[in-house]
């Protein structure tokens, strides 16, 4: 049975082992009380370790590493600060294999902090806004201490949440965090507009984060039979769910219903998902599982990039030095729509940043995505299809896409590379 407190009452010095591993849900899910209460007592632990998905707040700052030693899956969102101070150490790892790593306590979890929703009438709490690496994380920790919070959704997922489940209860009430993306410029919406051209109906869909592919989904308004299987949904899944498009008829599997691990959007979807069996929620076992991708007609895969070379291969990790992206699910996405009957695997991104462009003769970072892996690579310039095609054909068709002013030293880089 559960303990409630108030939050003043909770004592983090005593249920945090110097040594231990806490984590949390990310993005819009992170617990604030329960994060800025634990990053106000940490002298009282001593050292111990944060493992970060992406976050949002601005509850983590450089200085708390004076007994806190980062970890993250990703450097995004307020993450960047950390990385940037030499604070973050980096776990590369594909999505699927996060259920693993917690099961094995390769990646430790001593102790869980949760946001869920107030029981339902059989006294089930919902994990909201995030389910995917929280579900393997529930049954790893040695404490788990929930904030119930009024004003979190109720989500349909793989597991209730019991009060068996919890050790701590903290309650209160207040807007989780929201995201909303800035408004579309110029190149994402001619990236838009070609990726849209590409897709059916009919097809389902999965998509990375970031506002691009909000801006692809509102390119698709006039599609019919759309279906949903990704890590994440945002604002426009519950647009296009609202207007009809997207109605899951056309699955192969979980038809009629919208499948994702977590949310990264605003009120508005997190309105829409409350007590909506229309989506369902899953672990990142099931949401990123070959197994189960294996069984997805017409999957498309959406996903961005920090920049691609000439040969398809994608660093989605790092950029200017700054660690600031993931490996996350992109190959595991990738490869399943290379499999798929009717499939697409699609990698967007805009031809620059700043001056810089991002298509590459030599990535600058990592490589997060193999080019044997690489499939349709999208700019605001054109589309390039590496599918079946040689290195030289695929160096073409990429300087081709790149911005116009630098594509005439892409090819003097590739024929010097012997492209």
């Amino acid at each position: 049975m559960s303990k409630e407190l108030k939050l003043n009452a909770l004592d983090f010095g005593a249920l945090v082992r110097p040594g231990d591993s806490v984590m949390w849900g990310q993005a819009n899910a992170e617990p604030l009380p329960l994060t800025q209460a634990l990053m106000a007592q940490r002298h009282a632990i001593g050292n111990f370790k944060v493992f970060l998905g992406i976050t949002y707040s601005d509850t983590l700052k450089a200085e708390y590493a004076d007994c806190i030693r980062f970890s993250a899956y990703a450097g995004t969102g307020a993450n960047r600060a950390l990385s940037k101070a030499g604070k973050l150490d980096i776990l590369p790892c594909h999505y699927s294999h996060l259920r693993d790593l917690i099961a094995s306590r390769r990646l430790k979890v001593d102790v869980l902090l949760l946001q869920v929703a107030p029981a339902n009438e059989r006294g089930e709490y919902s994990l909201s806004i995030a389910h995917e690496y929280l579900i393997p994380a529930l049954e790893a920790a040695r404490v788990v201490i929930a904030e119930v919070n009024e004003q979190a959704p109720w989500t349909c997922g793989e597991r209730p949440v019991l009060e068996t489940d919890l050790d701590y209860i903290v309650r209160s009430s207040r807007p989780p965090l929201e995201l909303v993306h800035p408004q579309a410029g110029t190149a994402e919406l001619a990236i838009a507009r070609h990726v849209a051209g590409l897709i059916e109906d009919g097809a389902t869909l999965q998509f990375g984060l970031g506002a691009l592919p909000e801006v692809i989904l509102a390119a698709l308004a006039d599609r019919r039979d759309l279906g949903v299987h990704s890590g994440a949904i945002g604002d426009q899944v519950a647009a296009l769910m609202q207007a009809g498009v997207i109605n899951n008829a056309k699955k192969s599997i979980d038809r009629g219903a919208s499948v994702a691990g977590i949310m990264f959007g605003s009120k508005r979807l997190h309105d829409f998902a409350h007590r909506n069996p229309q989506i369902q929620f899953r672990s990142s076992a099931y949401t990123h599982g070959p197994s189960v991708l294996a069984q997805i007609e017409r999957f498309t895969a959406l996903n961005s990039a920090v920049e691609v070379d000439l040969s398809g291969q994608i660093n989605a990790e790092v950029a200017a030095g700054v660690y600031v992206g993931a490996v996350g699910g992109a190959v595991d996405f990738l490869r399943a729509a290379h499999y798929s009957k009717g499939g697409l695997p699609i990698v967007a991104l805009a031809s620059t940043a700043g001056r810089h462009s991002r298509i590459v003769a030599k990535l600058n970072g990592p490589v997060s995505t193999p080019r044997s892996d690489a499939g349709i690579i999208v700019t605001e310039y054109g589309v390039a299809d590496l599918r079946g095609a040689t290195l030289s054909e695929r160096a073409r068709r990429m300087i081709a896409i790149a911005h116009p002013d630098q594509r005439e030293q892409l090819a003097r880089d590739s024929r010097e590379k012997g492209g």
